[in-house]
């Protein structure tokens, strides 16, 4: 008889469920996504200062830091099903906030609202990447088709990352300043989630088979004593800001500069901007692929190497090459309109650095989890604390590309520098497994062994 790999309960019809977390992955890179064309509203709004276009994708990935470790406590005290209801209610939220911001009259006040609305779906983003991963996994009648569920899932999400700039830059236009331009978005981004909320709520999924079971407290702090850990928390902190840092800089680069505006007079430089940076996430899903295919052969630590390596290299490609254009496709989504437009041939550097970035997070992870045994599901939760690193990078960048964007990009030619020395030198795990006090049980009562 065939079984869940996750539960020995009858199977029912889990076709509509996988649909949703499908689209639950798409939004979680959509509503992420949709941050950074955003921020270009919120700097007409704000008097043009470059460092406050990145506040509402800082929102958001602060809010990573906060509820990382609360998020993994809720998925094992209440299961999948309950998480997923509270993340998708965050996220409609979330997004109605963002929503009603877009009505207020003055610009300080409708800033507020908006970076609270950022913050807030943060927070669900941060749950569904913590329960849709296991969820979906559960959901698959083998070990071997959770996994290609959970491998169709990334997939969604590289789609939602690869259509947020492009729909949003486009309906924005070059001059928005009102986030209500963006409407049309969040229409469907709480429709999605109205509709998962529902079919979640009346659904009967699989759990966790150890769901309500006691299990052995392990002490949080006993994964640092691992060196390769310890520099991989800030390996994962660095990527990605590096992976939200060169989407968001290179669409301002491109949001800004004078070449694009007069080689392409039919076209809004947003919308081009837009249109690029697509490109950008369509190539992270192309490297994900490709690392997939080559996973077996290739350790991480050479996978991490490499493309390290070559980021480095089409990074300064990048902020040294003279600014002359190339032919590139264009799309106008409030338009409709596809063309042929001219970009300045150092973007394309840019967003060529998907094809890198697309699967350092894996590397990085599997590098820092290595040897750490029973410390590896609590180094999991402290990964994903971690990624408030994609807010904090492009911040951190955005004073210095207020004299110039393209010498901020030096910014992450650094931290890649380091993703390079951790893979050479700082990722080698210890042969000897940290001492700790022993944790004992008896009777459902903690004793000391």
């Amino acid at each position: 008889m065939t079984t869940n790999n996750q539960t020995n309960q009858p199977r029912g019809n889990y076709s509509l469920p996988i649909v949703i977390m499908f689209a639950l992955f798409f939004m979680i890179a959509f509503v992420t996504g949709y941050q950074n064309p955003l921020g270009e509203v919120i700097k007409n709004m704000t008097g043009g200062n470059a460092i406050l276009s990145q506040l509402g994708t800082l929102a958001n990935f602060i809010a990573y830091a906060c509820m990382g470790y609360p998020a993994g406590i809720l998925l094992e005290k209440s299961g999948y099903r309950v998480t997923a209801l509270w993340a998708v209610t965050v996220g409609f939220l979330g997004v109605l906030i963002t929503y009603i911001s877009g009505f207020i009259g003055t610009n300080i006040p409708a800033v507020i609202v908006y970076l609270i609305g950022a913050f807030v779906a943060g927070f669900s983003m941060c749950m569904l990447n913590t329960v849709v991963n296991p969820m979906l996994n559960s959901l698959g009648a083998t070990q071997k088709q959770g996994n290609q569920l959970v491998q169709f899932g990334g997939s969604c999400n590289s789609l939602g990352a690869t259509l947020a700039p492009v729909i949003v830059g486009g309906l924005i236009g070059g001059q928005a300043s009102s986030i209500s331009s963006a409407n049309p978005v969040f229409y469907l981004a709480m429709t999605i989630f109205a509709v998962a909320w529902i079919v979640l709520y009346l659904s009967k999924l699989p759990e966790a088979p150890d769901l309500g079971k006691k299990k052995e407290k392990i002490n949080a702090g006993g994964a640092f004593r691992f060196a390769n850990f310890t520099f991989g928390v800030i390996a994962i902190f660095f990527y990605v800001g590096i992976e939200v840092g060169i989407s968001n800089w290179t669409f301002q680069y491109l949001k800004e500069s004078e070449i694009v505006g007069l080689a392409n007079p039919a076209f809004e430089a947003a919308a081009i901007a837009g249109t690029v940076c697509g490109i950008y996430w369509l190539l992270m899903l192309v490297g994900r692929l490709i690392g997939g295919a080559i996973g077996g052969a290739v350790s991480s630590r050479v996978m991490l190497i490499v493309t390290s390596l070559v980021a480095i290299i089409l990074l300064v490609l990048g902020i040294c090459t003279t600014e002359s254009v190339v032919p590139f496709i264009g799309f106008d989504s409030k338009n409709m309109l596809f063309s042929v437009v001219q970009v300045p041939l150092n973007s394309i550097f840019f967003i060529a650095c998907g094809l890198c970035t697309s699967v350092m997070w894996g590397a990085i992870f599997n590098l820092s989890v290595q040897g750490l045994g029973k410390y590896t599901a609590v180094a999991s939760g402290l990964f994903m604390t971690m990624v408030c690193g994609g807010g904090i990078i492009p911040a951190l960048q955005g004073i210095i590309a207020d004299s110039s964007i393209l010498a901020s990009f030096w910014l992450l030619v650094a931290v890649t520098v380091y993703l390079l020395i951790y893979a050479l030198f700082l990722s080698r795990p210890s042969n000897k497994m940290p001492q700790e006090k022993e944790i004992l049980y008896e009777d459902g009562h903690e004793v000391q062994a």
